[in-house]
């Protein structure tokens, strides 16, 4: 038996804060900036609490689509729509019509075949040049509902390498941009359509607060929003720049400043570049987003667009109704990976092959404890297992409510 006097109690340990140390990287540090912060003393999003499911917006078949190495085949594109339609996802991007035969086509298909329920309502995407807008309008004809997206960039680089531009010469884009929408609707589209408009000032999280806030009321100067009349503002992080928390105190400036608030939905599109759009989405919301639009799966450019499977089973794993159906994840998977024609990784959140396996012995025996625990306590109550809360160890879910069965929870390897 070890002598319990002969302890280690005063005998230094290898590392401290004050002595660890690190070797300078020799990286081009020089080369980059920290993010500028939002002066928000006062900030409320912190004390906030997501409790209701957002809007949703759906963009595979826009940017999800257009950053496949090989982009969906018209029958593809179809299984997609038709997959979000039965998730029960409301808005849905399907295209950017004027970019091509095939989008214009697809769009045209899915009005004329009466593929969209009526309380869908479609969105198409389009740069703000006359001939771009009238085609993208033309492609709404007869459609129930809709809503024509016009972006242009507003970050400094862009104002000055892409458009060689003044703030006032970019802000005159988005304005005559929203206009000649506005005007080609009336022409080209019947009483049967219920025609909505978004506007982005593309690459917001690069663009001056007081700048996007500027160009975003000149915007809504010309379509005039009001009670009945809404203008979806979406301030994407097209390149994902700074911390979460700074993106949420970003959004609650633009939330407290705008004029007309009450007719404004205000729309969060994070890309995942940092590797934190989900915490950025969420915390935005806290913040004043009203809606979130993403990919199943993270599917996008670059590092992709947020993952709506992530959000919405993460308000899920926290009682909160997404609104959005996941009970069979594993169809939606495949339906996504044929779409996409890209797998989904083992590890991905709630629906990789591995995220419900325990290979370590004592996580294996924490949840089989757990798993008698809960059988116990659901007996002692004179109720089922399914009545009551779920509290299994490693577990974040029941995986059942997702489709899977128990059967791959544990399994042994060489360090089980």
């Amino acid at each position: 038996m070890p002598d319990p006097s002969a302890t280690s109690v005063g005998r230094p340990t290898p590392l401290t804060n004050a002595t660890h140390t690190q070797k300078p990287s020799g990286m081009p540090i020089h080369k980059y900036g920290p993010y500028e912060a939002v002066a928000i003393p006062d900030r409320t999003w912190p004390e906030k609490r997501v409790t209701t499911a957002p809007r949703w917006l759906s963009t595979d078949l826009r940017d999800g689509n257009q950053a496949l190495i090989d982009p969906m085949s018209p029958a593809r594109k179809r299984e997609m729509f038709d997959l979000l339609v039965r998730m029960g996802y409301k808005e849905i991007e399907v295209g950017f019509p004027a970019s091509g035969a095939t989008d214009f086509a697809f769009v045209r298909s899915i009005i004329e075949e009466g593929a969209i329920p009526e309380d869908v309502t479609i969105s198409v995407l389009t740069q703000a040049r006359e001939e771009l807008i009238e085609r993208t309008v033309e492609s709404l004809r007869g459609a129930h509902r809709a809503t024509v997206h016009l972006y242009n960039a507003t970050a400094p680089t862009f104002r000055r390498v892409v458009f060689r531009g003044t703030k006032e010469q970019v802000k005159q884009i988005a304005v005559d941009g929203t206009r000649l929408v506005m005007e080609y609707a009336e022409k080209i589209l019947g009483p049967e359509t219920i025609f909505g408009y978004q506007y982005s000032p593309e690459i917001f999280t690069d663009t001056e607060l007081d700048f996007a806030l500027e160009v975003c009321e000149a915007v809504m100067d010309v379509w005039q929003p009001e009670a009945g009349r809404e203008i979806i503002l979406n301030l994407p992080a097209t390149v994902e720049r700074s911390t979460p928390s700074t993106h949420a105190d970003r959004f609650e400036w633009m939330s407290r400043n705008l004029s007309r608030r009450e007719f404004v939905c205000l729309s969060v599109h994070p890309h995942n570049d940092r590797g934190t759009a989900v915490a950025a989405a969420e915390l935005a919301l806290m913040a004043g987003a009203d809606r979130i639009e993403g990919c199943l799966f993270g599917q996008g450019e670059r590092t992709g667009n947020v993952d709506l499977v992530t959000l919405g089973m993460n308000l899920f794993s926290q009682g909160v109704d997404p609104q959005i159906d996941f009970s069979q994840i594993d169809d939606i998977r495949r339906t996504s990976e044929y779409c996409n024609q890209m797998e989904i990784h083992p590890r991905h959140p709630y629906v990789g092959d591995l995220v419900y396996t325990s290979f370590s012995g004592s996580h294996q025996d924490a949840i089989k404890k757990g798993f008698d625990a809960m059988a116990a306590d659901a007996e002692a109550r004179g109720v089922t297992v399914d009545e009551i809360e779920w509290a299994v160890p490693y577990l974040p879910i029941d995986p059942k409510d997702v489709g899977r069965s128990y059967e791959a929870v544990i399994r042994v390897n060489s360090q089980s």
